[in-house]
């Protein structure tokens, strides 16, 4: 019988207000939380490509978003979120959730539940990015804003493979912009998304992404458009 690959996310520990109790309200008790996800498909299909798997990401943002979305009486309650929140990405089959509150008796006291579909609505993203096309001189953005790199000074042959030695040349100038800007450079959605949840600045460097798609274009103008409207950005 062969089992589905998992991943996990294992004593994961935030403070927050949670809880029934009078004596509860107004104070964080620390929270540890386990989650396992069995997937849907086998990692060795992935191409060791991390838009292709779940990516662990997944697991500690259902954590914060069901934190940041109420406060919760019960750690049930708490755990039932969470679980809706990861089941809501397609590569999640089943989830295992474990809440424990920490600080309330002599060991931990807390709850297990597992799901193959969410019971309570999941929390619609909102993506609150900005691309824009890299300015010289400019200054380091802040917050969730995608840079696009600047066409490459050097004069590139216009040959059958033009379009994808293009990208390569401005993956070049986004490591070299990067570099100049002290700020990470984002080959994947996976990182793109990482650094938009953190409201970090990036600069992406479009040939992994956009080179098996001809309507991204090739120009930074044309790519910043098609990028923006992948990631719903302005």
């Amino acid at each position: 019988m062969e089992h589905p690959d998992r991943i996990f996310l294992r004593d994961h520990v935030i403070s927050a207000e949670i809880g029934a109790f009078q004596s509860e309200r107004g104070l964080d008790q620390r929270l540890r939380f386990n989650v396992t996800v069995d997937l849907r498909d086998a990692v060795t299909g992935s191409g060791d490509h991390v838009d292709n798997i779940l990516s662990y990401d997944v697991l500690t943002q259902a954590v914060a978003t069901a934190l940041a979305d109420r406060r919760y009486n019960l750690v049930e309650t708490l755990a039932e979120k969470i679980a809706a929140e990861v089941l809501a990405h397609p590569r999640a089959a089943t989830v295992a959730v474990t809440v424990e509150k920490l600080d309330r008796g002599p060991g931990a006291l807390g709850v297990s539940i597992v799901r193959d579909a969410g019971r309570v609505p999941v929390t619609a993203a909102v993506p609150d990015v900005t691309v824009q096309l890299f300015q010289p001189g400019a200054a380091a953005p802040e917050g969730a804003v995608v840079l696009v790199p600047p066409p490459s000074d050097h004069h590139l042959p216009r040959a059958r493979n033009a379009r994808r030695i293009t990208l390569l040349a401005l993956d070049q100038s986004a490591w070299a912009v990067a570099g100049g800007l002290g700020i990470e450079v984002a080959e994947t959605r996976t990182e793109l998304d990482a650094a938009i949840r953190q409201r970090q600045p990036v600069v992406w460097a479009p040939a992994r992404l956009a080179a098996d798609d001809p309507a991204a274009g090739e120009t930074p103008a044309d790519l910043a458009a098609w990028l923006s409207r992948r990631l719903g950005a302005g």
